[in-house]
């Protein structure tokens, strides 16, 4: 039997969903593989929003911070946790600027018992609503490794250096989300799929059997959210703001394919204007050519019509000497 949720592409359903400790730690849990012992947000989640010259929002992100204790083959390890999620194709500068802000940001440290500061490693976790290039994959998995270059291995080893200046990233390609369901965590991330909205947007229908009981509190969860009068009033509200930021991005698209047909027609009235000149500069160069060879020609002509004057008068005198009256 199919249940109605929340639709969590929209970030006060996201937030409502994540405010629930125990179904955020399920849910970050599912997507590093590992186990989250403790998840402690940053006091402030972040929508962040993007603006044109003219101060009008052109794009949100919504970003939470966690500070989280994982479980590892090598015993429990403090990790900063970044969470981000943006509806619209993802500006890469905008999230490395973000990225650079948890590196620098010196309490994303803590103090050994011997006094020496450990930097903690960063966990980013993205969900886009657009694909990156990469299809048919709803779920990266990014990793550093550390390669030998001797003989090309890879080396197992821990390195708190290079944990403290590399970081492990997973994406969820949101438009990625299709059945069939290969592992049990695409299952749980098919609380996505948008394939799965009504007529309501704002409402997916799943069938909450088809997940395993681990999963169901974040399956309730969403019910509630979808029941709750305040979350369906900001997602119309996100849907108007996401209805007026792609109407700008169609009149900025719009003004964009102005430009670039006015600036063709500039440059086609330029090479017009250079062809011209050229074709001008090319027959006044043919006249020029024509008028020496006229003038060539005159030359010749007058030279021939001089010798041939000179010929009679020089056949006149022979014969006036051969008569002998020279």
């Amino acid at each position: 039997m199919k249940v109605e949720i929340a639709n969590p592409i929209y970030d006060v359903v996201f937030k409502y969903m994540m405010e629930d400790n125990a179904v955020a730690k399920l849910l970050v849990s599912s997507i590093i593989g590992q186990e989250v012992v403790s998840l402690d947000p940053d006091p402030q989640e972040k929508t962040v929003e993007k603006k044109d010259e003219k101060g009008n929002v052109t794009m949100t992100v919504y970003r939470l911070d966690y500070a989280a204790k994982i479980k590892t083959p090598e015993g429990e390890k403090l990790i900063i946790i970044e969470m981000q999620k943006a509806s619209l194709p993802s500006d890469i500068m905008r999230f490395r600027g973000y990225l650079g802000n948890q590196y620098a940001d010196k309490n994303n440290s803590f103090t050994r018992e011997d006094g020496s500061i450990e930097a903690l490693p960063i966990y980013t976790i993205y969900f886009l609503g657009d694909e990156l290039g990469i299809r048919r994959t709803p779920v990266l998995k990014v990793f550093p490794c550390v390669i030998d270059m001797g003989d090309q291995q890879i080396i197992d080893a821990k390195s708190e250096f290079i944990e403290s200046l590399n970081h492990h990233s997973w994406i969820v390609q949101i438009s990625c989300m299709k059945e069939p369901r290969r592992n049990e965590l695409e299952l749980l991330l098919s609380v996505f799929d948008q394939n799965n909205r009504t007529s309501d947007n704002h409402i997916l229908n799943v069938r909450e059997e088809d997940f395993p009981e681990k999963y169901r509190p974040l399956i309730r969860r969403l019910k509630q959210a979808s029941t709750d009068p305040e979350v369906k009033k900001q997602m119309k509200a996100e849907d108007d703001v996401f209805d007026y930021m792609k109407m700008l991005e169609r009149v900025a698209a719009y003004k964009e394919r102005q430009k670039w047909e006015a600036d063709m027609a500039k440059k086609d009235e330029e090479l017009e204007t250079e062809r011209k000149k050229s074709e001008a500069a090319q027959a006044e160069k043919e006249a020029a050519q024509a008028e020496k060879e006229a003038a060539q020609t005159e030359k010749e002509a007058a030279q021939a019509e001089k010798e041939a004057t000179q010929a009679k008068l020089d056949a006149a005198l022979l014969k006036l000497k051969q008569a002998g009256l020279l």
